[in-house]
């Protein structure tokens, strides 16, 4: 970790970068004078290690946002890189164009083969804008559903992987029928017989992130988010005012633990302490043996038995509770 550097660092771990300073100041004295500072650094390790855990074991829901947005936070093309081998990305909806903001294509994981979808985003504003953000156009949602028939032919499990703040909501994507596309992936999706992995690894954000979750299993990372808008959006419409974005995290329950109690996720992904961008391959690993391990249990599923625990699976989703007696 490159503790210099603060623009990469979160208001609220401020604490746990002055610690780690200390330590680097105290090594390079020591380096220079040599003396030996073996007990001091230690202590001093100990104790970033502890803050460490009490940060990050209490965070607030906009910290939790914050960190699901954090530039270096893994995308699809890192947990590719990690995880799967033999990738082929495949492009195009074969109706307007390739959309960026959605990598897919067919790669293998052990003796599996796989087809593979999920949002991009940059990295700085140049690739930023390349990958449109991970805002997807309706032909990126066409491209997605164009390679799941293909993996439905072929019979290869589907893996997606969820990082997008929402669907893009420009004059263009309207006028080529962004509500459309999604709204048919939602309804292909649902009646595909392959065993269906959807992980939401940064932003889940509204129907731009539903394109591509209807799943068999719904897994988040520990610090993702998962809404049907932005903080942002949901605090300039209740209060007209986006200063109260932190409220308005709070009140959408978008945290995973929320997202587990309520019943529309089946289990969290647990990230290293700091979050998943600290420790890419770390995460990675963790992603992979949840793959592997929810493949092995749904491959045992016939097609028809697996498209009627989808479709329960969605009616089960929410808690609700009765207003009153007729």
């Amino acid at each position: 970790m490159d503790w210099k550097k603060k623009a990469l660092w979160l208001d609220f771990e401020m604490p746990l970068v002055e610690l780690h300073e200390q330590i680097q100041t105290l090594q390079d004295s020591a380096s220079v004078r040599g003396m030996d500072v073996t007990d001091e650094v230690k202590a001093l390790q100990v104790k970033a290690d502890k803050l460490g855990r009490e940060i990050f074991n209490k965070l607030e829901p906009w910290q939790r946002v914050q960190l699901a947005r954090h530039p270096r936070r893994p995308t699809t093309n890192d947990y590719i890189h990690h995880i799967f081998n033999d990738f082929i990305e495949l492009h195009g909806d074969r109706m307007y164009r390739d959309d960026e903001a959605i990598v897919a294509g067919m790669a293998t994981l052990g003796d599996r083969k796989i087809m593979l979808l999920g949002h991009q985003k940059g990295r700085d504003t140049k690739s930023n804008i390349r990958r449109n953000f991970g805002m997807a156009h309706p032909e990126g949602y066409r491209k997605a559903l164009r390679l799941m028939d293909m993996a439905v032919r072929f019979e290869r499990p589907i893996v997606t992987f969820i990082d997008t703040p929402g669907a893009y909501p420009g004059l263009g994507a309207e006028e080529r029928g962004q509500a459309e596309a999604i709204a048919r992936n939602l309804r292909e999706m649902a009646d595909m017989p392959v065993p269906i992995i959807c992980i939401v690894t940064g932003e889940g954000g509204s129907g731009g992130a539903l394109a591509l979750g209807v799943g068999d299993r719904i897994f988040m990372l520990q610090n993702s988010i998962y809404s049907v808008i932005s903080p942002e959006g949901c605090a300039a419409i209740l209060w007209r005012d986006g200063a109260k974005s932190k409220e308005a995290a709070k009140a959408m329950k978008l945290t995973s633990n929320d997202a587990l109690r309520l019943g529309v996720i089946d289990s969290i992904i647990t990230e290293p302490t700091g979050g998943a961008h600290r420790d890419h391959k770390a995460i990675a690993l963790s992603v992979k043996a949840k793959i592997q391990d929810t493949l092995a249990e749904l491959e045992k599923v016939p097609g028809s038995q697996l498209l009627d625990q989808r479709l329960q699976k969605f009616l089960d989703m929410g808690i609700y509770e009765e207003s009153g007696k007729s």
